[in-house]
């Protein structure tokens, strides 16, 4: 990352205030190497809380993995609301705090819309599997291409941070998809609830205009918090 390009994300930090964005609390900028200061958050990424919980005598819950996916949507409903897109939502730009509080962080992508859709340039490098269609091929970039992100992201938490599509490389993935293909309910390590998969594969809609809004993925996913786990559980 060049320096112009650090403190640009330092910038979208600076702006951007919300209890589920990880929180910039300073910069150095005096002489390079230049630093941003966060927030602590002492549990690392969510991708590896998630696969060394995994083996833990004390695993998450499936409440749990819920509670996950909905502090993620909240801080995603913030930036949906502010017409930021992310571009890069996945569970290592994720971080973990204490109490299973997790943040979104890892704004280096990130890019305010003045319209519905942010059409990116130059070579800039994206996560294939993580990518909905239009952001891959046709570099259009908008909420509901993070929506699409959120809906991979959903799988790495369910699967405690399995890699998305394990049976296919990058290029053969996006020739899959193209062609109709979704990730099956995942199975292990623990049943995916059918509800939990069905807002999965809303959010692989083809039509971006057909996905869910991160404001009603919180709202669904805090709503089963708020009543019981009852739904969600076999």
């Amino acid at each position: 990352m060049s320096c112009d390009e650090f403190v640009a994300e330092a910038h979208t930090m600076h702006t951007l205030r919300h209890r589920r964005l990880v929180q910039l609390l300073a910069v150095c900028t005096r002489e390079e190497p230049i630093y941003i200061i966060t927030e602590l958050m002492d549990k690392g990424s969510l991708l590896n809380y998630l696969r060394n919980n995994k083996l833990s005598p004390d695993m998450l819950s499936v409440q749990d993995l819920i509670e996950i996916a909905a502090q993620v949507a909240d801080g995603m409903k913030y930036l949906e609301m502010c017409k930021y897109v992310h571009r890069d939502l996945r569970a290592a730009n994720i971080l973990v705090a204490a109490n299973k509080t997790v943040k979104v962080a890892d704004f280096g992508l990130a890019r305010l819309i003045k319209d519905e859709v942010y059409e990116g340039h130059g070579r800039v490098r994206f996560p294939v599997k993580w990518t909905s269609p239009e952001a891959a091929h046709e570099h259009r970039f908008s909420i509901k291409s993070d929506v699409w992100s959120y809906g991979v992201l959903l799988y790495e938490i369910i699967t405690f941070g399995r890699v998305p599509y394990p049976e296919y490389p990058g290029k053969t993935v996006l020739h899959k998809i193209e062609n109709g293909y979704r990730m099956p309910k995942p199975t292990e390590p623990i049943s995916c609830p059918d509800t939990y998969y069905e807002v999965m594969l809303n959010c692989w809609n083809k039509k971006p205009e057909m996905r869910p809004t991160f404001d009603y993925l919180f709202s669904h996913f805090n709503d089963f918090l708020v009543s019981s786990e009852k739904n969600y559980t076999e």
